[in-house]
């Protein structure tokens, strides 16, 4: 009974608020001028909240930040059903179909022990029963430069294509360091707000595609460990700042032996557990 009682709750939580979007559509003025082109945005600024407020580890945020994402969801299912294309009633059964077909290991017979085991049975399950063909297909562009090579990496992987061990894209890496620096050796530094040299650019493109490549091997999520990385920079600069700032010092105004020496106070007050 109690599982039916919460069943029973959800069911009311999300009615009322399919409720209230209805309601919002119809009678605010900003709600009744968006269309799937300028509400997207906001779907993905919220999609980066949910992110942040899940690494930081603050479940009272996550909360917030997933309600204002799953808002999101609803209204631009609203948007489908005002032009006749489906409404959330479809979403949600689309969802749960393919979520089902998805895991034969599940709700079927098939075996999958392992997590890769279950990613290889996905890309199957696209091409055999959903009619998808080639190894890129349905690769979003407007995904950010770094999940977007992630993805195309983990499919060229699914048929094969891939490093057999760490070792390879390592000794990449190296490579493309060291193409990198031939090509500064060619053109030197180059002054700020310029265009940046062609074969720099490329060079310096290849090096981030084999860093991501590294990441996806060793299973590290390449965007979000940039994310953590910059927060831990942030973090650090701006305690450096005020550090300088309590000793009568202007940060910006200090050369970059100084900035470097209470850049490490400030890491070493924020505790030695991060990395970096």
């Amino acid at each position: 009974m109690a599982d039916a009682a919460d069943g029973a709750g959800l069911a009311s939580a999300l009615v009322e608020l399919h409720e209230l979007t209805r309601r919002l559509r119809l009678d605010c003025p900003w709600d009744r001028e968006q269309t799937a082109r300028t509400i997207v945005a906001h779907t993905v600024e919220e999609a980066y909240e949910v992110a942040d407020a899940a690494l930081a580890g603050d479940s009272e945020k996550l909360l917030d930040e997933l309600g204002d994402l799953l808002f999101q969801t609803y209204f631009l299912a609203l948007l489908l059903e005002e032009r006749g294309e489906g409404d959330l009633e479809a979403v949600a059964r689309g969802i749960h179909a393919k979520l089902v077909r998805r895991h034969p290991h599940v709700f079927g017979e098939a075996e999958a022990n392992t997590a890769g085991r279950v990613r290889e049975r996905w890309e199957a399950i696209k091409t055999e029963q959903e009619g998808r063909s080639g190894v890129f297909h349905d690769v979003p562009e407007a995904l950010p430069g770094l999940l977007l090579a992630r993805k195309v990496q983990r499919r060229a992987a699914s048929v094969g294509f891939d490093w057999p061990d760490v070792a390879g894209p390592l000794a990449k890496i190296h490579e493309e360091i060291s193409e990198v620096e031939e090509e500064l050796a060619r053109i030197g530094r180059p002054a700020p707000e310029t265009e940046a040299d062609p074969r720099l650019f490329a060079e310096i493109g290849d090096l981030l595609f084999t860093v991501v490549n590294l990441a996806r091997v060793v299973n590290v999520d390449p965007e979000l460990a940039l994310r953590v990385t910059t927060g831990r920079f942030v973090a650090r600069v701006e305690g450096a700042e005020y550090l300088a700032a309590a000793a009568g010092l202007v940060w910006s105004e200090l050369d970059l032996d100084a900035q470097e020496a209470w850049y490490e106070r400030s890491k070493a007050d924020l505790g030695s557990t991060d990395a970096g």
